[in-house]
């Protein structure tokens, strides 16, 4: 059976993740910025009014994208979240984590078409010391824009009985 959970921070963001039918793009408003994915349609909410994180020991309901607040250090914007649902996993290969999981990401713009992100994850419930990724390089790709959100990414049980119907019971000999 498939299963239609988010992909869930960090993982939405790993370049492995991110291609053809998975893009995101960033909203700015005033008082936050938003983060959209097309894969499952998800979206993040990242506060930018100056507000802090909970306190750790707050009873913050686990989120799959967890609870973010951003600022700007110069030219890079720091976001700190916590918050998450340990159901996600870090990566494609399933690396897990609590919910006492902290992330930092720190975005910088390189130039007109290029995103520079790197993150720092912290859980000492399951790993010895933070974990720092690689950078990440994302490039604009203006031809995204022309293209609707996809429908067809929808993970609803419908298309899963129809997946079911024309490809995995055929091939099981159901």
């Amino acid at each position: 059976m498939g299963s239609c959970d988010p992909l869930g921070i960090p993982r939405n963001l790993n370049a492995e993740v991110v291609s053809s039918h998975n893009w995101w793009e960033i909203v700015q408003l005033p008082d936050r910025m938003m983060q959209l994915f097309e894969w499952h349609h998800e979206y993040r909410v990242i506060y930018t009014d100056g507000r802090k994180l909970p306190d750790v020991n707050a009873a913050l309901d686990p989120k799959w994208n967890g609870y973010s607040v951003g600022r700007w250090e110069g030219d890079t914007f720091v976001v700190d979240s916590i918050g998450f649902d340990e159901r996600t996993w870090l990566d494609k290969f399933g690396y897990p984590h609590t919910d006492e999981m902290k992330l930092q990401e720190r975005y910088r713009r390189v130039d007109a078409n290029t995103l520079e992100l790197t993150m720092v994850l912290t859980d000492p419930q399951y790993y010895t010391k933070p974990f720092e990724s690689d950078r990440k390089v994302f490039k604009l790709n203006a031809l995204q824009f022309e293209k609707p959100w996809d429908e067809q990414i929808y993970c609803v049980p419908s298309e899963e009985q129809k997946f079911n119907r024309l490809i995995r019971d055929p091939a099981s000999g159901k």
